[in-house]
C-alpha cells in the first residue's frame, strides 16, 4: 500500500483536508464540521519482486473540526494477494515482497488517527495558510498474515496552501518514525508532495499531485507516484470522488484507483 493519507492516496487525503479547511474551495461546508465516508481502492505492482502484489483497501473514514483543531480517523479492511512471505507496511509504506506461492489474505488494516492544527500560520493578504499535523498508524493489521508490521508508526507534517481564486496550490513535507517489526529492518523516512486543485464549477473539483517518499527498505528505490482526482457533489452534503494513480519507481504500485463517498453534517 502507499500514500493514501487517510487515506490515504493523496487525492483521498486532500479531499479529507479540504472538507475541514475554511476557504479551501471544495463543496460548501460553512455549516458543517463533521464528515463520514467509505472508500474502496485497488492497486497492483511487483514492487521490484518477481510477482505482483494486488491489494483492495476499503476504509471507513471520519473527520471533525471546530475551525481550529481537526481530527481524522480511518478504519480499513484490507485484502492482499501476494507471494507468501510478503509484508505490507501500512498505508504509507511499501510492501516487502516475499518469494513463496501467491496467496490471498484479508483482515483489519492499520487504523490511522490524526490531529491537525488548522491555520497554524495564516496570512490572508498573501492567500497562504499552513496546517500542522500529527498522525499515528496503529499496528492493528495482522502481521502473521503479512497485512502490517504490527508496530505503531508516527508522522509529523506541514501542509502549505496558496489560494488563487478557484485554484489551490498545495505542498506537504514531513517525517515518519517507523516501528521496529521483528525480522524486518525499516528506516525512518522523509516524505513530500506537491500539487494543484481546481474548482471546475460550484459542485465539481479536480486536481493532480506528485508524491515522493524515502524508501524504508535499504537499497530499494524511493516510492514516487502521480495521482489525479475528480470530485462531485451528488446532493446536498454528499460528495463522490474518483482518483487514479501511476507509479514512477519500482517501489511504487504500477497503477491503481479508487472511489470515496462522503456525507457532511
Amino acid at each position: 500500500m502507499n500514500t493514501r493519507l487517510l487515506a490515504q492516496r493523496w487525492a483521498q487525503r486532500w479531499l479529507l483536508l479540504f472538507a475541514v479547511l475554511p476557504g479551501a474551495g471544495l463543496a460548501a461546508v460553512e455549516d458543517s464540521n463533521t464528515s463520514v465516508g467509505i472508500g474502496t481502492e485497488y492497486t497492483t505492482g511487483d514492487y521490484g519482486g518477481s510477482s505482483s502484489v494486488d491489494e483492495v483497501y476499503v476504509p471507513l473514514n471520519g473527520s471533525w473540526d471546530n475551525g481550529l483543531i481537526g481530527l481524522r480517523l480511518s478504519i480499513p479492511w484490507v485484502t492482499v494477494r501476494a507471494p507468501e512471505g510478503t509484508l505490507v507496511d501500512g498505508p504509507d509504506g511499501q510492501p516487502v515482497v516475499g518469494e513463496g506461492p501467491r496467496r490471498t489474505e484479508s483482515g483489519l488494516g492499520d487504523v490511522i488517527a490524526a490531529v491537525t492544527w488548522i491555520d497554524a500560520l495564516n496570512y490572508p493578504p498573501a492567500g497562504i495558510s499552513i496546517d500542522l499535523s500529527g498522525t499515528v498508524k496503529f499496528g492493528t493489521a495482522d502481521e502473521d498474515k503479512g497485512l502490517g508490521t504490527g508496530e505503531n508508526d508516527y508522522s509529523l507534517q506541514a501542509d502549505v496552501y496558496k489560494f488563487l481564486g478557484s485554484t489551490t496550490l498545495i505542498m506537504t513535507g514531513g517525517y515518519t518514525f517507523r516501528g521496529d517489526p521483528s525480522g524486518y529492518e525499516l528506516d525512518d523516512v522523509w516524505f513530500a508532495s506537491g500539487g494543484v486543485a481546481f474548482r471546475v464549477n460550484d459542485d465539481t473539483r479536480s486536481g493532480i499531485f506528485l508524491d515522493w517518499r524515502q524508501s524504508a527498505v535499504s537499497g530499494a528505490d524511493d516510492p514516487a507516484e502521480l495521482s489525479g482526482f475528480l470530485s462531485k457533489e451528488l446532493a446536498h452534503s454528499v460528495d463522490l470522488a474518483a482518483y487514479a494513480l501511476v507509479g514512477l519507481s519500482d517501489s511504487s504500485p504500477d497503477w491503481g484507483g479508487g472511489l470515496n463517498l462522503y456525507r457532511r453534517f
